[in-house]
């Protein structure tokens, strides 16, 4: 499914929130701090979203016992994953990636406060296919 442009500003919103919460914490804090004070600002501003979301895994049709916890999923369609960490790794990029394989959707936002800028990576799975697009 291609991103149109209704889609596109769902997730720039997203990061002009976390923006917004970087402006006021800086970096150093837990991440738990981000998630709260990024759940106020969503809440703020009316944004939809769901805290620590179930995603079960399937194989060949059944339900394994392990599942992942997705950080947020806001508009219900776009995983979240959040870092306090002074870099992310590859490793941060291939947990999102199975968090929307596991889900089946196709848009999610790596958000890291622990630099002194807010670092960012929108993912975009396509056909199997994650795409990393930088803005």
């Amino acid at each position: 499914m291609a991103d149109t442009p209704e889609r596109d500003r769902q997730t720039y919103a997203i990061i002009g929130v976390a923006m917004e919460v970087h402006r006021h914490l800086g970096h150093g804090f837990l991440e738990s701090v981000y998630g709260e004070a990024l759940r106020s600002e969503l809440s703020a501003r009316e944004m939809p979203f769901q805290f620590e979301v179930p995603l079960p895994v399937h194989y060949k049709g059944r339900l394994l016992s392990a599942s992942f916890r997705a950080d947020l999923v806001v508009y219900g369609e776009v995983i979240v994953e959040l870092k306090a960490q002074r870099v992310l790794v590859g490793s941060d990029e291939a947990q999102l990636i199975n968090y929307l394989k596991a889900s089946g959707f196709s848009r999610g936002l790596l958000l890291n406060f622990g630099s002194p800028s807010l670092a960012y990576r929108r993912l975009v799975l396509s056909a199997n296919q994650p795409t990393n697009i930088l803005r």
